[in-house]
Order: structure tokens, then sequence, then C-alpha cells
């Protein structure tokens, strides 16, 4: 038993490994590089310039949601934190699993001694993506800088939000991971999941909206469906709302919600783990 723990390999040196393989590799194309990096940048310009025109005939996104220019900017600058590290960790990886079906490459991957699912989700990273984490950061500490400015009811800090708001950035990631690994393992029973970005769009565009939106008419099925049963509507709301708004005090629904959002995180992973785990027993080598 000990030798077999000796073999196995270390994740974290494994997972600098892979980090440090995809920037030798994108270095090799600097100019591909930089042309993915100002084509983000410009895209997250061009989308604070359309909100910024927005805020100019309107006070906030919904009436009486309380989100107005600067919550709504830190909202977004949440958006585009956890969308970095999707696209940047585990976006490339997804994308060509079923590629790895077609031309037997999953053969190769069962074979390694190391968790299939951790070597599927992370053996490669798109560097450029990062750089909208740097650009939501940016925009986070502008507008925290704003609201911090206001003659009524300007932004305190508190030090709890430095522990509240990392752990529900990861949550949001392990949530939108789950959903992706789940959607990406069904290529093993489809054969092909070309469309799997588009798909992938379709749910998570929700995410990027407040959840306010949702509470009232035909918006309550989205709401419901979206956060108790594919609960990505916590993604971005939970840590956005947490940082933008005082802790206290807070709606009754808020803290139960942010709560459930830890259980949901949790259920979330274990379900894609057994969703991954069965598709790999579904699987029928390229060489049978």
């Amino acid at each position: 038993m000990s030798n077999e723990r000796s073999q196995q390999p270390n994740l974290l040196q494994v997972f600098l490994t892979f980090a440090r393989n995809s920037l030798v590799r994108d270095m090799m194309f600097r100019a591909n590089f930089l042309m993915e990096v100002v084509s983000s940048v410009s895209w997250s310009v061009m989308n604070i310039g359309f909100y910024w025109l927005i805020f100019e005939h309107a006070n906030s996104i919904g009436q009486g949601t309380g989100w107005g220019r600067s919550e709504f900017f830190i909202f977004m600058g949440t958006t585009w934190i956890i969308n970095s590290l999707i696209q940047a960790f585990f976006m490339p990886n997804s994308e060509e699993f079923s590629e790895l079906i077609r031309t037997g490459g999953l053969d190769f991957a069962l074979l390694k001694p190391i968790d299939t699912q951790f070597l599927i989700s992370l053996r490669k990273m798109n560097w450029p993506s990062l750089i909208n984490f740097v650009v939501g950061i940016v925009l986070i500490g502008l507008s925290l800088r704003e609201m911090s400015s206001r003659a009524e009811n300007p932004w305190q800090f508190e030090p709890v939000m430095l522990l509240l708001y990392p752990l529900y950035i990861l949550c949001g990631v392990a949530i939108l991971y789950s959903v992706m690994i789940c959607l990406a393992a069904t290529s093993v029973w489809m054969g092909r999941n070309q469309n799997l970005y588009d798909f992938w769009f379709y749910i998570t565009n929700f995410s990027r909206y407040p959840m306010e939106i949702y509470k009232q008419g035909w918006g309550r099925p989205l709401y419901y469906t979206f956060t108790f049963v594919i609960p990505v509507l916590l993604v971005v709301n939970i840590p956005a709302r947490l940082l933008a708004r005082p802790l206290t005090p807070r709606a009754d629904w808020e803290w139960p919600l942010a709560g459930f959002t830890l259980v949901a995180t949790v259920a979330s992973l274990l379900a894609s783990r057994w969703v991954f785990n069965r598709s790999l027993l579904a699987y029928r080598s390229a060489s049978s």
C-alpha cells in the first residue's frame, strides 16, 4: 500500500507543470497571445461603455433592486473574475473531451497513474483569458472607491469580506465547473458534442444578471430552476451581493441563500463526479 501511495503523483506539482507548459506554448506564439489579450480588454471596455450608457438613462437595474451603477459594476467585475477562471482552466479541456473520445486519446488518459477527471480537466490552460481576471479586479476596485466616497450611505470595509468574497468566488467556479464537466461527459454517449460552448453559454447567460430581475412574472420559473435545480444564479449573485452591500442589515432570505450556496456547491461537485464516472463506465475504447 505504501508503494502505491509513493507512486501517486503530487497533484499540485502536476498542475504547476501543466500551467508552465501551457504558458511556454502560448509564449511561442506571442502575437496571438497579445491579440487575445487586446481582444478581451476591448470587449470588456465596450461592455463597461454599454452599461455606462444604460445608467445615463436609469438609476438601477430593475426598480428598487439596489443595483445602481457602482453596485452593478461590482457584479460585472465578479462575473469576469469567475468566468476568466473557468475559461482559463477548464473550458479548453472540456471542449477537447469529445476529440479525446473520437481519436482514442482518452485511452491513454485512463492508463495514467493519476485521477482521470483531474487530468482531463486541467491538462491545458488558456493564459490570455486571465486578463479579464485583472480587469474585473480593477473594475471592482474603482467601483468600491466611488461607493466609499458617497455622501449618503458610503461603502464601508468589513474584515469578514476578505473571507466571504473569495470563498463564494470559489463556490461559483466550482458550480460552473460542475455544469461544464457534466456537459462534456455527455460526449461519451453522444459521440461528439461540438455545441458544448453554445449550450454552456445559453445556460450560464442567466448568471450574468442580478437574480431580482427574474423574481416576478414569467421570470419566476427561471428563478427557481436556475437557483435550486441548476444553481447558476447563485454563482455571481452571492459573492457580488456580499461585497457590494453592507453585511447588516440583510433581507431575511439572503443569509439562508448564502448557506444554500455552500450546500449547492458540494452537491454540484458530487453530482459532476458521479456523472463523469458513469460516462467512463459507458466509454468503449477506440481500439475495441
